[in-house]
C-alpha cells in the first residue's frame, strides 16, 4: 500500500536515499555544498516518495523563513479593489513573485502599509516579528521611503526597492520609465503629431518625473515644443480628468496626449468626448500600465506595457541571491517596457 502523502517526513527520504538527514536538508535549502550526483539521489526520492517540504520545519533547521514579503500603499491598494476598475498592480505582483518563490520552495506574502502614516515604523516593525521574511519588496511609495529604507537597514533585512533609481540602501530595479515615455512619445511622433500633450503623475513618485523626462526628450530630439503641453495629475481619474480639461482648452491645436497611467488616459477619453473630439482621428491617445481596463475601453487604449511581473519575479530573484550568499549586482536594474498599439492612436489629422 503506498504511503500517504501527508505521512512522508524527510527521515524517510534519507532512508530513501541512503543519506544523512543533514544531506537531505542541505538539498531542499539549496545549499551549494553538495555533490551533483547526491543531489540527484535525493531528489529522486523527493520525486519518489512525494515528499512536500514543510517551510515550519525548515524554518526550524535554520535561520531562514523562506517568506518573502510584499509591502504595498494601503490606502492607494485599498481604494483601488473597491473601484473594481480591473487595475491589476496586485495580481501582476503575484504572478511574478509566486510562480519564482515556488521555484526556489518560498512563498510570497503581501501587506499593506500606510507609507503617509506616523505608525508606519511601528506597523512594519510588528510585520517583521511575526513573520520573520528572509527579504522584503518594497513598491511606489514604499521604496522612496527613507523612514522604511532605514528600518530595514537597521534590522539587516535584504530589501528591493521597485521603482526607484539613486544611491540608497537596497537593490533598486526599475521598469525603464523614461526609456517608456520615449518610445511612447516617439510613437506619436511617427504618426505626423507635433503638438504632443503630457499629463504627470504624482509628484511623491520618483517614476512619475521619468516619464516626464522621456516625453520631454523625445520631443526635444525632435524639435517640438513641449513647454504649455503638460498639466498635472495624480495618478487619479479626476485628477486626469482635470488636467486633460485644461490641456485641450489651453492648447486646442493639441492632436495627442500621452497620460502617466490609465485612469487619467480614461479621463482624457471622457474630457474629449465631452467637447466633441473624435479619439483617434482628431485626438490620440497612449496610456502607461496597461491594466485590463487599457484593453476595453473605447476605443481600447495604446499603451506602455509595464513588467511588473517580471520586476517582481526578478526582485525575489535577487532576495534568495542574497540570502544565499551570492554576488548582487551594484547598479539599478532596468526592466524593458514595451508598448502595445491599440485603436487610440491613428495618423495625425490634415492641417497639423
Amino acid at each position: 500500500m503506498a504511503r500517504r502523502r501527508q505521512a512522508v517526513t524527510i527521515k524517510h527520504v534519507a532512508a530513501d536515499a541512503g543519506v544523512s538527514l543533514q544531506t537531505v536538508s542541505r538539498v531542499i535549502n539549496g545549499e551549494p555544498n553538495v555533490r551533483p550526483a547526491m543531489k540527484e539521489r535525493v531528489q529522486a526520492s523527493i520525486e519518489k516518495l512525494g515528499y512536500v517540504p514543510s517551510i515550519a520545519a525548515r524554518r526550524m533547521s535554520g535561520s531562514r523563513s523562506y517568506l518573502i514579503l510584499a509591502l504595498n500603499d494601503r490606502e492607494r491598494t485599498i481604494a483601488d479593489w473597491q473601484a473594481r476598475q480591473g487595475t491589476d498592480w496586485v495580481d501582476q505582483m503575484l504572478l511574478g513573485g509566486m510562480l519564482k518563490c515556488a521555484e526556489f520552495g518560498y512563498r510570497m506574502i503581501i501587506e499593506l502599509v500606510d507609507t503617509h502614516s506616523d505608525h508606519v515604523e511601528r506597523e512594519l516593525n510588528a510585520a517583521l516579528i511575526a513573520l520573520e521574511p528572509d527579504g522584503i519588496i518594497l513598491t511606489p511609495p514604499h521604496s522612496e521611503n527613507p523612514l522604511i529604507t532605514g528600518l530595514l537597514k537597521k534590522r539587516g533585512v535584504p530589501f528591493a526597492r521597485i521603482g526607484v533609481r539613486d544611491s540608497s540602501p537596497g537593490l533598486t530595479l526599475e521598469m525603464d520609465d523614461e526609456g517608456a515615455a520615449r518610445l511612447a512619445t516617439q510613437h506619436l511622433i511617427d504618426l505626423g503629431h507635433r503638438r504632443i500633450g503630457f499629463i504627470k503623475g504624482a509628484p511623491e513618485y520618483q517614476l512619475s518625473a521619468r516619464r516626464e523626462q522621456g516625453w520631454r526628450d523625445a520631443m526635444e530630439q525632435a524639435g517640438l515644443p513641449a513647454d504649455g503641453l503638460s498639466a498635472a495629475g495624480d495618478f487619479s481619474y479626476e485628477s486626469g480628468l482635470a488636467a486633460a480639461t485644461e490641456l485641450l482648452a489651453r492648447s486646442p491645436q493639441t492632436t495627442a496626449i500621452l497620460a502617466s497611467n490609465d485612469q487619467m488616459a480614461i479621463a482624457t477619453l471622457d474630457a474629449a468626448a465631452e467637447r466633441g473630439i473624435a479619439v483617434p482621428f482628431d485626438l490620440s491617445i497612449v496610456s502607461f500600465d496597461n491594466t485590463p481596463i487599457a484593453m476595453f475601453s473605447q476605443p481600447p487604449l495604446t499603451a506602455v506595457d509595464q513588467p511588473i511581473a517580471a520586476t517582481v519575479s526578478r526582485a525575489v530573484e535577487l532576495l534568495i541571491a542574497a540570502n544565499r550568499g551570492e554576488e548582487l549586482p551594484t547598479e539599478t536594474e532596468v526592466i524593458e517596457a514595451r508598448l502595445i498599439e491599440r485603436g487610440s492612436t491613428a495618423l495625425a489629422p490634415d492641417g497639423d
